[in-house]
């Protein structure tokens, strides 16, 4: 595993399921922290008693990433606090399932301004802070239904499909300046976010997965920590599937 010793990490969705793995990961391998979350301010409490000593490395922040002006605000906070970021993993994402048509279009729309929207807002204004380095690495948390799209999904799909061909055109944009932009893909993991699903769905759901069982948080937390390390140098544009043979 790398040292991210001294290196500034910004997580959003940080307080919960897989970015607090990744958050509770780059912590324990020496980096500095910024945790976003939504509204769940009880969670981002939480989380900072479980880190223990290495809370004195951890920044929380309470901010909406489908909010340009509030996210552009974050920014010149970061800059002015640490200067510039090394690594932003772009995590945040919600479902609103049904079926599309009957989906409320605040149903679609919400979902894209978080899951898309939201990543272009953060990786807008991160590449501004990499530049004056010549250093970064962009991670998208994406997600298989971007090329699956199961019925029900469709929001949820686009907003994912989305991320990826965002990625891949951004990861043009910046290789000269050594910034990397890639996706991790997890399938289905066991968090907060199929929780609303029926017993029934989950059964269904684990026997289309080959390994017979969903993913745990950790193990796609450490799928970033390699794309975010010095042995990913020459990995950008690329879609890293988490997914147990989905």
């Amino acid at each position: 595993m790398a040292d991210f010793t001294g290196q500034k990490v910004l997580i959003s969705g940080a307080t919960r399921g897989i970015g607090k793995a990744i958050a509770q990961a780059f912590l324990e391998q020496g980096a500095f922290v910024i945790g976003l979350y939504a509204s769940n301010s009880k969670a981002a409490e939480s989380f900072k008693e479980e880190c223990g000593s290495d809370a004195e490395r951890l920044h929380l922040y309470q901010c909406d990433v489908s909010d340009y002006p509030a996210v552009e605000k974050l920014f010149s906070s970061i800059e002015d606090e640490f200067d510039t970021i090394d690594i932003l993993i772009s995590n945040a994402g919600i479902r609103r399932d049904g079926v599309l048509a009957m989906m409320p279009s605040e149903d679609w729309n919400r979902v894209i301004d978080i899951n898309l929207t939201g990543s272009y807002n953060m990786a807008k204004f991160a590449v501004q802070l990499m530049v004056k380095q010549k250093f970064g690495r962009i991670i998208f948390i994406t997600s298989p239904m971007a090329h699956l799209g199961f019925a029900g999904q469709a929001n949820y799909a686009a907003s994912k499909a989305g991320q990826i061909g965002m990625m891949r055109s951004l990861s043009k944009e910046t290789a000269k300046r050594k910034i990397t932009v890639n996706c991790v893909s997890p399938g289905f993991i066991a968090t907060e976010l199929i929780d609303d699903l029926s017993r029934d769905q989950l059964n269904e759901y684990k026997k289309m997965v080959p390994m017979r069982r969903f993913g745990t948080p950790r193990e796609v937390a450490d799928a970033v920590l390699f794309l975010s390390g010095p042995k990913a140098d020459y990995i950008t544009g690329a879609v890293l599937e988490i997914n147990g043979g989905l």
